[in-house]
């Protein structure tokens, strides 16, 4: 996200094209990051949510008190930072409609690149009020929201996903509507006689620890560590319907900033390559370098990348050993000995 969107969502107060608002009154902020600047007379105390847990962290340092999933209701108005998916955007508005008052102000802001300019054709669509202004190169938009709002609510309310006839997840997850073919070939190789703990870095919604926990019905323990919070409550749900057996435990943890205080036999993980936008190979070597510290001397590492990463030289700076399981046109299956 753009600190320019940040500023984008604030500037339609900042311009007094909208009334600041006043002290006593309470705004939802979903999707919210740390960067908050509130202009001169913007009174009203903010309610922050975000569940990526990076950015979770940077609110909590600069002392904004957030929560991972929206509570309440009746907010004098919400704002929203819209991200790069659809059902997300579409879903926080939603979100905004069900928790704000009637007459109550929702203030949206995005970039091209987050879909802005079709999300407010959706909303115009859907009978909202919507306007709108240009700035810092996104849009805001804004709406009081409408006495009779349940029909937009149903419209733009995410709804769950089933993958596979199994899993469970939802809209702006990774790989939210399908079983990631880098996870698939990695599901492939993962060991069938496995009976010590293990841990899943990464875990998404949950898919690999379920098809591990499926190849080695013996596994002693299985450790699920996500950075997003809706993720890892869908692998929860997933875990519990598909192999309630097994014994697992879920972490809400950031890997590059916490560190893991467990020791594992084996780690295995489809690491995350893209931040926001951009992609940023440097998160996933900062999870190969958290896996090496969570392994007991001769614990394995079991990853997936694509075949383009240049993952090799994080593996032999921190293992004794490492190669290459299998390959195909896109993906790479790597492991590495502590």
């Amino acid at each position: 996200m753009s600190r320019d969107t940040l500023k984008t969502l604030f500037h339609p107060f900042a311009s007094n094209v909208l009334a600041m608002p006043q002290a006593g009154e309470r705004f939802l902020f979903l999707g919210a990051e740390a960067g908050i600047a509130t202009p001169k007379g913007f009174e009203a105390t903010l309610v922050a949510v975000q569940g990526l847990r990076p950015a979770f962290l940077q609110l909590e340092a600069a002392g904004a008190a957030p929560l991972p999933l929206p509570e309440g209701d009746g907010y004098d108005g919400t704002l929203v930072l819209c991200g790069k998916h659809r059902g997300e955007n579409e879903n926080r508005v939603a979100e905004a409609l069900k928790r704000t008052k009637t007459g109550g102000l929702v203030v949206v802001a995005g970039g091209k690149e987050d879909g802005i300019q079709p999300l407010r054709k959706r909303l115009d669509a859907l009978g909202l009020a919507v306007e709108h202004m240009p700035k810092y190169h996104g849009v805001a938009l804004w709406f009081e929201v409408p006495e009779g709002r349940s029909a937009a609510v149903s419209a733009l309310e995410a709804a769950q996903v089933t993958v596979d006839d199994r899993f469970q997840t939802v809209a702006g997850m990774f790989s939210h509507d399908r079983i990631d073919a880098g996870s698939e070939l990695l599901a492939g190789r993962l060991p069938e006689n496995f009976d010590g703990n293990a841990a899943d870095l990464g875990a998404g919604w949950g898919y690999l620890s379920v098809m591990l926990a499926e190849r080695s019905p013996r596994v002693n323990r299985i450790d699920l560590f996500e950075a997003d919070y809706q993720a890892l409550e869908c692998a929860k749900a997933n875990m519990a319907a598909n192999c309630p057996g097994v014994t697992a435990r879920f972490f809400w943890q950031d890997l590059a900033r916490e560190p893991i205080k467990e020791k594992y036999d084996l780690v295995i993980m489809n690491p995350p390559f893209h931040e926001g936008h951009a992609a940023e190979p440097s998160l996933g070597k900062a999870l190969i370098t958290a896996a090496s510290q969570a392994l007991r001397g001769g614990g394995m590492l079991m990853l997936v990348a694509n075949r383009g990463l240049p993952y090799e030289t994080t593996l032999g700076e921190n293992f004794r050993e490492h190669g290459e399981t299998c390959r195909n046109a896109r993906f790479k299956v790597l492991w590495a000995k502590k």
